[in-house]
């Protein structure tokens, strides 16, 4: 008995490792992209009509949602209003991409109220990051995959400085391959692992606890980053996460830009690294420090949902989407 419920194990995992997901129908010239903004408040139009100009030369459509320059206090609108934009986009048949064009705070507050059915039977890529974990994560729970990505506030970045960001988005969206291999840092820890790889911004997880949009990592890879919090905030959300079990399955970690950490006060005696190890480094899993996606200019394309292998040696580390 005990044999055959290790054999059982052993498939649920490579299960979980790698089953698929519904993949959104792939972009191709005169597509048609909208830009909604489910979160915070647009402090600067102009970013958002640069983008729009910055995907018209990609060869895309360009519809801004009707209510992405209103205000409502921290918000870019009304939840009804945010709600509404989104919503419309979900159901259009003719919008192939939903470009969120921030992320700040608020998609929780609507998440529940989306009507995902039109969405399902014929998906199609979400965009985005920071709050858009949200939605990466509740649409990852009905088993579509998303688009961890730069954002249209993101133009104002110099071109050069988002370059790679605006390459792997293009790469991603059109369907070439992505693989990335990337100088290894100092605390990684060495290994091969192979999963779909599933996350976003770490307050964001932690937030997810206990309701539908929390995912399962088990047999998959995390990726989580960070910005703008103290140490010991951070060891806290990990904490969190770790005594929900967040750790306990995942087969290997890739940490993501920890930018503008605040300074502690008392020191807080640790560096963001070795906190995160002494969360997860006792599982024996390969780890990946300071990839380039998250807050920072560079912020390169992952696509949420997808199998991947992701192979950490002493010089180099890389990550290859299926």
């Amino acid at each position: 008995m005990r044999t055959f419920l290790l054999l059982i194990c052993s498939f649920q995992l490579m299960y979980a490792q790698k089953s698929t997901m519904k993949k959104p129908a792939l972009l191709t010239k005169g597509d048609t992209i909208t830009i909604v903004a489910p979160a915070g408040i647009i402090k600067n139009k102009q970013s958002i009509l640069d983008a729009v100009d910055l995907a018209k030369q990609w060869g895309y459509e360009v519809v801004i949602g009707e209510h992405v320059f209103e205000n409502f206090h921290h918000f870019s609108a009304t939840d009804e209003h945010r709600l509404k934009d989104l919503q419309i986009a979900l159901d259009n048949p003719k919008i192939k991409a939903i470009w969120c064009a921030r992320g700040g705070y608020g998609t929780v507050r609507i998440v529940d109220d989306l009507d995902f059915s039109t969405f399902l039977k014929k998906p199609k890529w979400i965009i985005g990051y920071s709050d858009i974990t949200v939605l990466h994560n509740h649409i990852h729970n009905l088993g579509v995959e998303t688009l961890h990505a730069m954002m249209p506030v993101n133009t104002e970045f110099s071109k050069e400085e988002r370059k790679l960001s605006e390459q792997t988005f293009l790469k991603a969206i059109s369907g070439e391959t992505l693989t990335y291999t990337i100088p290894s840092a100092t605390y990684n820890q060495k290994g091969t692992a192979s999963g779909q790889l599933v996350g976003g911004n770490l307050t964001i997880l932690e937030n997810l606890l206990g309701t539908k949009s929390s995912i399962s990592t088990s047999g998959k890879i995390l990726f989580f980053e960070e910005i703008g919090e103290y140490k010991y905030h951070i060891d806290r959300l990990l904490q969190g996460l770790k005594r929900n079990g967040y750790f306990d399955n995942c087969v290997g970690v890739i940490v993501g830009g920890m930018s503008h950490i605040k300074k502690n006060s008392p020191a807080y005696g640790q560096t963001i690294e070795e906190l995160i190890l002494e969360v997860v480094s006792k599982k024996n899993i390969p780890i990946i420090f300071d990839f380039p996606a998250g807050h920072d200019p560079e912020n390169r394309a992952l696509i949420l949902g997808r199998n991947i292998t992701m192979q950490v040696d002493t010089t180099t580390s890389t990550i290859a989407f299926e």
